[in-house]
Order: C-alpha cells, then structure tokens, then sequence
C-alpha cells in the first residue's frame, strides 16, 4: 500500500487546519498518511513515502525558514526522492502577499530532487491558498489535493 506524508509549519494555525484537511481528502483514497510539523522530521524520514505533501505560510513571497531547510537538508539524500509524488499548500496574510511564488518554490524544490507533481485546473492551479483563516472552499481544494496525490501514488504502485 502506498504511503504519503503531509508535512507543514503553522504558526497561527491556519496552515495546520489545511493540513489536516489534505490527510482528509488522502484516507478518503484507503491510502496511509501521516501527518507531522516540519519540526518533527528530518530529511532521511521522506524517502519512506511514496507521496509528499508540504504546506507553509507565506513570509516574504516564500516558504517558512523551517520548510526551506528541511529542503536544503535534503540534498544528502539527493536521489532518494526521484518518481515520488509531490504537492504543495500555503497561507498568508493578503491576496498579493506571494502565495503561488510559495507553492512554486516548494513545487521546484520537489522537481529538483526529481519529484512529480500535478496541478489542477480547479480552484489554485498550484495548489490550495488561504488567505487568513481557510474557508470552506479552500478547505474543500485542500481535501481534493490529498485525493488527487493518493490517486497517483496508487496509480504509480499499481494500486487500485
């Protein structure tokens, strides 16, 4: 069966209630996932996943410190990430505050290591944005993000 971790920092908790929807829209697929602030793995720990899944507010139009080093820790397993499933979410403060300069930059960190991703033509084509608190229409993008990456790690595995 395959396996997808959702990793995210959340400071004022906007991007954890994301998160926690991601997981939802995942076991909606019968699929394993784990769920974890950033703080709580280490680089070694994602290439025991098939998908992962990676959700930050948005600071200064980029990821939060914690996700980028998560990242730039990676490179010594370098390799291990190739052909995995990726996704990306993000929260911010105001519309024009960076979100999709965000999720780019966490989606080409994920194409570096030689990760796949796929974007929607619904709702944010990248991935789900909050503005402040997520509503219900992005707590439903958020859901549908966790399904269409549980979809593809199963499709990848022979999985049905």
């Amino acid at each position: 069966m395959g396996k997808i971790i959702v990793v995210y920092y959340s400071k004022t908790g906007n991007t954890e209630k994301m998160a926690k929807e991601v997981v939802k829209g995942a076991l909606e697929e019968g699929i394993e996932v784990t769920l974890k602030m950033v703080e709580e793995i280490n680089p070694e720990d994602l290439t025991a996943y098939d998908g992962i899944i990676v959700g930050s507010p948005t600071y200064f139009g980029a990821p939060a410190w914690e996700i980028k080093k998560l990242f730039d820790d990676s490179v010594k397993y370098y390799g291990a990430l190739i052909g995995k499933i990726g996704g990306a979410f993000t929260s911010s403060a105001n519309i024009a505050g960076g979100n999709e300069t965000t999720i780019l930059s966490i989606l080409q960190m994920m194409l570096i290591h030689g990760m796949i991703v796929q974007g929607t033509t619904e709702g944010g084509h990248y991935g789900p944005v909050a503005i402040d608190s997520p509503d219900e229409g992005v707590l439903k993008e958020c859901r549908y993000l966790g399904k269409r990456v549980a979809i593809l790690v199963k499709n990848m595995k022979g999985e049905k």
